[in-house]
């Protein structure tokens, strides 16, 4: 069972709620967080884990041989995110852009192009009182979450409930780290941004066919129309925390 915790809007509470969740259900079984929230992890603030060990996660980036290249373009050509430019008699590459999907060295009609690692982040393992705990840690200036995300996935328990911190909002990182869910719980607040930000993420989880529910913080601070919302679309709210 694998129970993704979201929120379209940061600073709701979310890993509060995945935190208490993962030490509710500790006594009960198996049970594994995945903190992929890799930009800024802080689930280990909440379980204070004893870390054991720690991968380097590496993305491959083209390295371009002058002396074989004709410089035909043909990389950036298939290059669908402009990370290479191929000007007269030089070729750029931009890291920072470059995805690692490998399409240029592949498909360069002179076998011009090797890859070399970059690292980009690290994925730590640890326990903390029969939890099993694993976090991804993005470096500073690195754009690339989703490989870190992807690493941290790999890791999990098939036999355990596993509780999975997602990044907030609803962009791309947001989708890989809840994608294969069996279910999402959206955070949010009575609030207007909260209300927002919950019709986004609930469009989200719904295009990937996932069912949610809703956990309800800081109740009684904004007024009814997440309530409201909630009902017309049939989502339960199956916790409301207090101010």
């Amino acid at each position: 069972m694998i129970i993704s915790v979201a929120s379209g809007k940061g600073g709701t509470g979310k890993t509060l709620v995945a935190t208490s969740l993962v030490l509710s259900l500790s006594d009960k079984g198996r049970v594994q967080l995945l903190d992929c929230d890799v930009e800024e992890p802080d689930a280990h603030i909440f379980l204070k884990p004893t870390f054991t060990h720690s991968e380097v996660v590496s993305i491959p980036i083209p390295r371009v041989d002058e002396e074989k290249c004709t410089y035909c373009g043909k990389c950036a050509e298939v290059c669908a995110y402009n990370a290479i430019a191929v000007m007269k008699e030089k070729v750029l590459i931009f890291p920072e852009l470059c995805h690692g999907c490998g399409a240029c060295s592949y498909l360069c009609p002179e076998g011009a192009i090797s890859e070399e690692g970059k690292e980009i982040g690290v994925v730590e393992f640890g326990h903390s009182n029969g939890v099993k705990f694993v976090h991804g840690k993005l470096s500073i200036g690195e754009p690339m979450a989703l490989p870190i995300i992807r690493r941290v996935k790999q890791h999990v328990d098939s036999e355990g409930i596993i509780i999975i911190d997602v990044s907030p909002g609803t962009s791309c990182p947001v989708v890989e780290a809840v994608r294969g869910s069996n279910f999402c719980l959206l955070v949010t607040e009575p609030t207007p941004f909260g209300l927002n930000d919950l019709v986004l993420a609930v469009e989200v989880v719904r295009k990937l066919d996932i069912p949610c529910g809703v956990v309800l913080n800081r109740n009684g601070v904004g007024d009814k129309r997440v309530e409201e919302y909630c009902h017309r679309e049939n989502i339960p709210i199956l916790l409301t925390i207090p101010l």
